[in-house]
């Protein structure tokens, strides 16, 4: 059944390759699929998407993070547990907003499995790209076509030369913004000159033209609003200052492995960070313009799969968000999810969950 499973996935997969090439080679290019934009712009409605909140009640967001399942995983037992675990994440938590963070799949029939399982639910969906999306596939904009041609998905390219999807979910209630989402793609990897003029490469960032873009609509959208909105950045690399974050809490100070953190709840700071933190090589100055602008309370991102710590830093909660797949590297007490709940005041409120695989059978151990 397996082996039928996946002739038929193949051909699917090898049939959809072919749709992007056919509207790349007719719509004039890739260029095409970006929006133009520039800093002298007006920001206006149709710069984001709007989603309404029923009032009185949370917004919840579900975020799934890490799902990076490659053709073998996929028609394994990695596989089946994955989807029975978003599955049961997406009954359980009965999300508004399902996000992902990034390294969503790591070959083209993983991403379309993927795609159909979250059109499935009929929620809207929303992912940015991570360091891992394209490879296995086509190519990024193969990634990135299938997801923005999905019926429920959100994902947008964007303003060109920024990489694949930035773009900007409002939360309204009674027609009015009351929280922000900014999806940012932090791409790959690249050189970095530091200052002593060594030249390093390592995991990339947000660029200086996101930083621009992301500055304008802050302000834009507080011109809307009448106010500074608060909002949630969704990426995939975490920002530099994680390791400051991580440092100002950890109680056991010789290292990564099975660090404790504020295990008496003093501030709010919750998980463990058992690999050493990924962000890019030098800081691009992103989280100190998150705390001049005053808008971002909460970045949350992915990537060090076997991290899960939830800091408050500097008025702004960096979050690991909870690996949601048995794809690549994982470690047996950090699966699940990570849900954002918005209040009708527009606050916002990170949540982890957990689930364990007992004998066959799910084991959920919730906070």
């Amino acid at each position: 059944m397996a082996i039928i499973k996946l002739i038929i996935s193949f051909l699917l997969s090898f049939t959809q390759i072919l749709v992007p090439i056919d509207a790349w080679l007719q719509s004039g290019g890739e260029e095409s699929y970006f929006t133009e934009w520039s800093i002298t712009d007006t920001f206006d409605e149709d710069d984001y998407i709007e989603i309404e909140k029923v009032p009185g009640e949370d917004f919840v967001v579900l975020n799934l993070a890490d799902v990076q399942l490659d053709e073998e995983e996929l028609y394994g037992d990695a596989g089946i547990y994955t989807e029975d675990l978003i599955r049961k994440l997406v009954a359980e938590k009965d999300p508004d907003l399902i996000t992902l963070s990034g390294d969503n799949a790591w070959c083209s029939m993983a991403y379309l499995e993927l795609i159909e399982l979250m059109d499935s639910f009929g929620i809207p969906w929303a992912p940015v790209m991570g360091n891992h999306d394209g490879q296995g596939c086509p190519s990024e904009f193969w990634a990135a076509y299938n997801l923005a041609s999905a019926e429920n998905c959100l994902f947008q390219f964007g303003p060109k030369d920024m990489g694949y999807g930035n773009y900007i979910i409002n939360i309204t209630e009674n027609d009015k913004i009351i929280h922000t989402f900014f999806m940012m793609d932090t791409h790959n990897s690249n050189e970095f000159t530091q200052e002593d003029g060594t030249v390093v490469e390592g995991y990339d960032h947000l660029w200086p033209n996101q930083l621009a873009w992301y500055e304008w609509a802050v302000e834009g959208i507080a011109d809307l609003a009448g106010e500074t909105v608060e909002s949630t950045v969704i990426m995939h690399i975490p920002v530099f200052e994680i390791h400051e974050a991580w440092d100002s809490v950890n109680i056991e100070k010789d290292g990564y492995e099975f660090g404790i953190v504020d295990p008496d709840n003093t501030i709010g700071a919750t998980g463990n960070v058992y690999e050493n933190p990924c962000p890019a090589p030098v800081n691009n100055g992103f989280f100190d313009l998150c705390k001049e602008l005053g808008s971002t309370k909460n970045i949350i991102f992915g990537h060090d799969h076997v991290n899960d710590c939830s800091v408050p830093y500097e008025g702004i909660r960096l979050t690991y968000a909870v690996k949601s797949g048995f794809g690549c590297y994982w470690e047996k007490d950090m699966i699940g999810g990570t849900t954002i709940n918005i209040n009708s005041l527009g606050n916002a409120s990170v949540h982890q969950h957990y689930y364990s695989l007992i004998e066959n059978g799910w084991l959920i151990s919730d906070n």
